[in-house]
């Protein structure tokens, strides 16, 4: 106890010797995040500086061991960094799909030279990574996907189109599923990285009705990829596509909301709404929002357990599936009361008789309608609950 009371005191000091003063207001788009990458566009220098005071220390992966770049922390050790930058609301030193995802399979499946090659650079922030997963004939069913990867000898060569692949026009290097057999289906397909400046390649954004294009459709044409790029054995690749969407369901469950989830919504109602004896006027709209608050916080205490099951080494990977049903249903929930507490300013678009803050609202809840589908949809994570979690059999 001594010891992990002596970290907090050590890294309280530091991030209020190091976090930039500059940074201490909220994030007001995804523009403001810090995406790193060859391309990056820092609006404030002190995003990039936070990013390598952070990465230096290897706390933008505080877990990764130390020889791959990472912090060397254990659980609870990252748990108190965690709750130290919660403290002084600093914002993310680095938004990264190579942390979130790739970085935790590469640790299980990738070979002593991809981890040297990939992980550093990913705790540093040089290289932005985008997934290459759905395809047009491929969502839900996401094995029976069919871009092919042909064996030429001394490169592979890959044809094929993935789509809704985020942020693929700004990403530097894709981790993508390929078919390497067609005779199967799960045991076809392989797990391969390659860089996106590749001859072959081609990214178009997709506008979404938030009026933001943060997905794109991905096109490869005859695209040569060196055979060390393979991670894993050839035809494996569905296992690691599996372990990937795992981390990929914890990472969008535990990196939205929270125990302080609804306060904000509530702050909105007192203003639009208005108050009465310190409370929200409307009785009906305070009710929905209490009760959000209450789900709301018992999904941040079922999140805390979860990752207490996975410390104590128990397999939690269906579990993710209900975290991420639910973080999905509650921001959901979240958007439609925000807009519904904002009355016709929860309307606006544009123009100088809305707030940015009002037209964010209306945006976000645009936007929020895709939080069922990415990350595998609801009815497919349902699914796994059901055949998973619950142990039911299908009927027919």
């Amino acid at each position: 106890m001594a010891q992990i009371d002596e970290f907090r005191s050590e890294t309280r000091n530091w991030l209020e010797a190091n976090y930039p003063s500059s940074l201490r207001e909220p994030l007001t788009s995804e523009d403001d995040m810090t995406w790193g990458g060859r391309r990056a566009v820092y609006k404030n220098p002190d995003s990039k500086l936070w990013l390598d005071r952070m990465a230096a220390r290897g706390w933008t992966a505080p877990t990764w061991p130390r020889e791959y770049g990472g912090g060397g922390l254990t659980q609870e050790e990252a748990r108190v960094l965690n709750q130290e930058l919660h403290r002084i609301d600093a914002r993310p030193a680095l938004a990264s799909f190579g942390i979130s995802m790739l970085g935790p399979v590469m640790l299980e499946y990738g070979n002593e030279e991809q981890k040297l090659e990939h992980l550093p650079r990913i705790v540093r922030g040089e290289i932005r990574w985008c997934q290459g997963y759905s395809e047009p004939g491929a969502g839900s069913d996401l094995a029976g996907l069919r871009t092919r990867c042909e064996d030429k000898g001394g490169h592979f060569l890959i044809n094929g189109q993935k789509i809704w692949t985020s942020y693929a026009n700004h990403a530097d290097w894709i981790f993508c599923l390929v078919r390497t057999d067609t005779a199967k289906k799960h045991e076809g397909i392989s797990f391969i990285l390659f860089d996106m400046t590749t001859p072959g390649i081609e990214a178009r954004p997709i506008k979404l009705i938030s009026g933001n294009s943060p997905f794109c459709e991905t096109f490869f044409t005859d695209v040569k990829v060196p055979k060390a790029n393979l991670v894993g054995r050839l035809n494996g690749g569905w296992e690691i596509a599996k372990r990937l969407l795992q981390f990929e369901r914890q990472s969008i469950s535990s990196g939205t909301l929270g125990s302080s989830a609804g306060v904000e919504v509530e702050e909105v109602a007192k203003v639009y709404v208005g108050e009465e004896d310190g409370k929200i006027a409307d009785a009906d709209l305070r009710s929905r929002i209490a009760q959000h608050r209450m789900e709301a916080r018992a999904f941040a205490l079922t999140i805390r357990r979860v990752e207490e099951e996975a410390k104590a080494g128990r397999n939690v990977g269906p579990a993710t599936s209900i975290l991420k049903y639910e973080m999905a249903k509650l921001n959901q929930d979240r958007c439609e009361l925000m807009v519904e507490a904002l009355g016709t300013q929860g309307l606006g678009w544009e123009g100088e008789e809305f707030k940015p803050r009002e037209v964010a609202a209306t945006r976000g809840w645009l936007r929020s309608k895709g939080n069922s589908i990415e990350g595998g949809t609801s009815e497919v994570n349902l699914n796994v609950v059901a055949k998973r979690v619950l142990g039911l059999l299908d009927h027919q």
